[in-house]
């Protein structure tokens, strides 16, 4: 397997932040040897007997084990109590037969064995190879001694036992002002390669201190994921392992109905926080990229024209050249399959008009455009004059280590 020696050039400069530690909820990491040599692959996060758990998943049609039990549970857990999260790297269990969903069992036994919250409540999330069968003999073996090691201020040793191509580890934080006080809000991601909207190769876990029932934290998740991790894309590859669980403790404040848009703001910039770090810890990413489709007949199809152009591989390697192609621009915008009109197509590189209403615009020069590309955060805007409606999707550029990375992954 390739390994990763260095760190995005897109990585927050600040590192990885000191999470504020969340009433009820503990952390565990270490080595269990999976696949990874020296390094924790294992994580354990335990949340108190008035937490409550909501998520989304991967649609992918091969989804993994974890993701299938994860599925069943989640449709039974509408009540609170107990919960337990277990994630190993290094191994997708996906692909696996009968020997996932067998790997799952013993795993989610064994954690409801030493941590006394109901298997029924212990979910789990692999990322990795597919393919191969987990080793989970090497889990269940450490996984007392995981439980022995919990303390809440572990959250950024579990953040980096989840990671495998990623260069760095990803998290971010809120708190929020509530009727009853102030909430909590904290999270970490792992990802970095097979990202693509319909929840892209990301594991997604979100903690807070509220309570708040948990049919009304679902449907916030769900729609806060649409906005969020369902607009990023590194490589138009949608994971068989996407998970995103979010668990609220009901230890802090409860969110009162008064309170639902105060922290389901708190929650989004949380979650669009870690989407964009995702995307800058994209493999062989050198930019950032927000594709901002305005004038489109609806939201929808805005959405799907700005994926249309941050996933093709044209576009993403002019980028990675500093290549202000725009031409590649108007390409992907024609294949999206939704209403435009080629006179009246504009596009703006951050605040340099490019192209108007269907023509290279009378002042744009190619040397400003290109000066531009030379930035590490880039904004193509794209106006269709269609229709009212908008949206943003963010990705980065295609460059040479991307195929380095890839090429290597199994070897």
């Amino acid at each position: 397997m390739v390994e990763i020696s260095h760190v995005s050039p897109l990585a927050p400069a600040s590192g990885f932040p000191a999470l504020a530690e969340i009433s009820g909820l503990q952390f565990a990491a270490l080595a269990a040897g999976i696949k990874y040599k020296g390094r924790d692959d294992v994580m354990l996060a335990v949340a108190g007997d008035q937490s409550v758990v909501a998520g989304t998943f991967t649609k992918s049609a091969t989804r993994s084990a974890p993701v299938l039990d994860c599925e069943i549970k989640l449709e039974l857990a509408k009540t609170a109590g107990p919960v337990a999260i277990f994630v190993n790297s290094g191994n997708a269990n996906a692909f696996t037969g009968g020997n996932g969903l067998r790997s799952v069992e013993r795993i989610t036994a064994e954690v409801a064995r030493v941590t006394h919250v109901p298997q029924s409540r212990v979910f789990t999330a692999s990322t990795g190879v597919i393919g191969e069968v987990l080793p989970d003999d090497r889990i269940t073996e450490r996984i007392s001694d995981l439980a022995g090691m919990l303390a809440p201020d572990q959250a950024e040793r579990a953040a980096r036992a989840t990671m495998t191509t990623d260069t760095y580890p990803k998290g971010a934080q809120a708190t929020v002002d509530l009727s009853e006080g102030p909430a909590k809000i904290i999270g970490f991601a792992k990802g970095s390669g097979m990202i693509a909207p319909d929840m892209a190769t990301m594991l997604v876990h979100l903690f807070s201190d509220v309570k708040i029932a948990q049919p009304r934290l679902q449907e916030m998740v769900g729609r806060l994921t649409d906005q969020t991790f369902n607009c990023i894309t590194v490589d138009s590859d949608t994971s068989t392992s996407d998970t995103i669980l979010v668990v609220a403790t009901g230890e802090g404040p409860k969110v009162s109905n008064s309170d639902e848009a105060a922290f389901e703001t708190a929650l989004h910039q949380v979650m669009l926080d870690l989407a964009h770090q995702v995307v800058k810890d994209g493999e062989g990413a050198t930019k950032f990229v927000e594709i901002r489709v305005e004038g489109a007949v609806d939201n929808a199809s805005a959405k799907t024209v700005g994926l249309s152009i941050a996933n093709s591989p044209l576009v993403k390697t002019a980028i990675a050249g500093e290549d202000p192609n725009w031409g590649r621009i108007v390409m992907a915008v024609g294949k999206a399959g939704e209403p435009a009109d080629r006179d009246k197509l504009s596009i703006r590189f951050g605040e340099i008009e490019v192209a108007r209403e269907g023509w290279v615009a009378n002042d744009y020069r190619e040397e400003d455009g290109a000066a531009y590309m030379k930035n590490a955060d880039l904004l193509i805007t794209v106006a269709l004059g269609m229709g009212a409606g908008a949206a943003s999707v963010w990705t980065c550029d295609l460059s040479h280590q991307y195929i380095t990375i890839n090429a290597d992954y199994r070897s």
